[in-house]
């Protein structure tokens, strides 16, 4: 059921429809890392192969998507905006509240930035230019890039376009379409759709999950919204029982198909590593910010899904230049044996990942 409502149940063939998928996911998560391919990219070709990268990002310049923070920085459908505003409410505080901001500097910096951006157009943080702030508690940067980001996470500016990845600056309401900034919603609706949406896409959770999953309302808040809903009970892989909230709409799922699949590291699926240990035994931390000398795996490790079973795990690397894509390392899950069917499935599902990017050859150590 969990991996039908995140779209990997059926075989990730036939008509693309890039929107759909991701409306039934509820957002794609983006990330700079191109390893092999971006993660957002990678998130989508996983559900149909079908997928190339020239198919996402003219959905932002048309408008049918707005980029946002949820857990990160991600893509989300825009008719989810009236619903979007308590985040941007949320976030604004978050930033407006350091010390920082606090002082005169701060505040100009948000005056001049966004009058030059109202007078010439989305800009990039390249058309800016700032010392360095080496006082930051969490890591270096210009003013100027502190200032964009507190508008952009307050609401009063938008992603207009990305180029290569870069991101453009515009006031909101040159990039929110009027219909759905006109949309006011209460406080109570937001938390009420943000949780309905959450519950339908996880089929059952607790209400800590339900918070995790928008990382919009609070886990009081969704406790508060869940009481009183029906529950389960649910038996973990360790075959240990919990409590779930359940939710309406719960239908029973097809088998998933055996298909072995290359997942990303920020699949939405395997997002929440707790739940994904407690639902699938499968233990996976992403170890990219993990000094080398103390990672378990490698840095940028793609877990095996072969039906509804995690059977390993591969670090893989795309040399684009010379048209490569090497296998760094291969752990197989244990208890899994690793005969020549499932060789051959993870053969061909190389073999498919590497043609999506446009290289020819795969090369193990």
């Amino acid at each position: 059921m969990w991996l039908n409502n995140h779209g990997l149940s059926a075989p990730p063939t036939g008509p693309l429809d890039v929107m759909g998928k991701i409306k039934a996911l509820g957002f794609v998560q983006i990330d700079s890392v191109r390893n092999v391919t971006r993660a957002h990219h990678h998130i989508l070709w996983s559900r149909n192969q079908n997928y190339r990268e020239k198919h996402l990002w003219p959905l932002l310049r048309e408008r049918q998507l707005f980029e946002h923070f949820t857990h990160d920085a991600s893509l989300i459908p825009m008719e989810t905006l009236p619903m979007w505003r308590r985040q941007f409410t949320r976030m604004g505080k978050q930033t407006a509240s350091s010390e920082w901001f606090a002082s005169n500097l701060g505040q100009n910096n948000i005056r001049d930035i966004k009058a030059r951006i109202e007078a010439e157009g989305p800009l990039s943080t390249h058309a800016f230019s700032s010392e360095l702030d080496t006082k930051s508690k969490t890591w270096s940067r210009p003013p100027h890039k502190r200032v964009l980001d507190k508008m952009w996470y307050a609401g009063e500016l938008a992603t207009s376009h990305r180029e290569n990845f870069v991101k453009f600056y515009d006031v909101a309401e040159r990039v929110f379409p009027g219909r759905y900034t006109a949309d006011v919603r209460s406080d109570d609706e937001q938390i009420d759709w943000l949780c309905t949406e959450a519950l339908n896409r996880l089929g059952v959770a607790t209400a800590n999950e339900i918070a995790k999953f928008w990382d919009a309302v609070s886990i009081k808040e969704a406790r508060v919204w869940a009481e009183g809903r029906p529950e389960v009970e649910l038996e973990a892989a360790n075959g240990s029982l919990s409590r779930a909230i359940v939710a309406p709409n719960l239908q029973p799922a097809p088998k998933p198909s055996s298909r072995l699949r290359i997942l990303n590291p920020f699949d939405p699926a395997i997002r929440d590593r707790t739940r994904l240990e407690r639902l699938f035994g499968f233990e996976y931390r992403n170890e990219m910010f993990v000094p080398k000398p103390k990672r378990r795996w490698g840095y940028y490790v793609y877990p095996l899904l072969e039906g509804a079973r995690f059977v390993g795990r591969i670090e893989l690397k795309a040399d684009r230049k010379n048209e490569v894509l090497t296998v760094i390392d291969f752990w197989p899950e244990d208890g899994v044996n690793w005969g020549d069917a499932r060789r051959s499935k993870l053969d061909a599902e190389l073999g498919r990942f590497a043609r999506f990017v446009g290289l020819k050859t795969i090369k193990w150590p």
